[in-house]
């Protein structure tokens, strides 16, 4: 699995849905404003909303859509139950999934890796069932673009990547999505630039789960591997 909703999104979830003690009133719908949501609770909300958003899509949520929902995003021992409320009422509210889209893409601009690995897994639930259809290929394709994704993190997502991931192993101008023509400063600066958007360090405080950080810092060592070896290279 790629996550766990873990404490953090756990508490969040028990309180945008309603868990209270006697005698206090239950919170609105959680799901009509995700602007609104504070920023530990944008990745745990954001990421069952959508899928179970996704789920409905081509019809009917059934049992191996949630199933692949399960194995991509673990709830934490004693969530379970917190998060299963959360899907089902994901699922039947009015409002749509591009705003949680929006509102991830804003939260985790500077750590584009977690968006696609998000991507990634929500591909997995829409296959899970049957091959996609067109319902949830728009419905992913509305999704990145409300990540903010570039068109390799696309290609990587529909799984039509495999001579590029096998390029990128061997060349460390795709590592830094760069062509070897690119000047010293221009090249420093993309390395610059993708250490900023893929590094783990801001992503604790927001909910995401252990297992997307440590995926960021594996990207964050493959981009200074590449980034050593090109220095190497030109000698600088």
């Amino acid at each position: 699995g790629l996550g766990r909703i873990g404490s953090a999104g756990a508490n969040a979830m028990g309180g945008l849905l309603g868990q209270s003690r006697p005698g206090q009133s239950r919170p609105g719908n959680p799901f009509a404003s995700p602007r609104a949501l504070p920023r530990d609770q944008v990745f745990a909300v954001g990421v069952v909303a959508i899928a179970a958003k996704l789920a409905k899509v081509d019809g009917p949520v059934n049992r191996a859509e949630i199933d692949a929902f399960k194995r991509h995003f673990h709830a934490a021992p004693g969530a379970e139950r917190d998060v299963g409320r959360l899907f089902d009422q994901a699922r039947d509210s009015p409002e749509g999934a591009g705003g949680y889209a929006l509102h991830m893409g804003e939260a985790f601009s500077d750590n584009i890796g977690v968006l696609e690995d998000v991507l990634v897994a929500l591909f997995a639930i829409a296959r899970a069932d049957k091959p996609l259809n067109g319902a949830e290929q728009a419905f992913l394709e509305k999704i990145w673009r409300g990540f903010g994704l570039g068109q390799e993190a696309w290609a990587r997502a529909t799984g039509r990547a495999s001579a590029w991931r096998a390029a990128e192993q061997d060349d460390p101008y795709q590592v830094l999505g760069v062509s070897p023509e690119t000047g010293d400063e221009a090249l420093r600066a993309a390395w610059r630039q993708m250490m900023r958007e893929n590094h783990p360090d801001s992503l604790a405080s927001r909910g995401v789960p252990a297992e997307f950080i440590a995926r960021a810092s594996d990207k964050v060592a493959r981009i200074n591997a590449a980034w050593d070896r090109i220095k190497r290279q030109r000698g600088l």
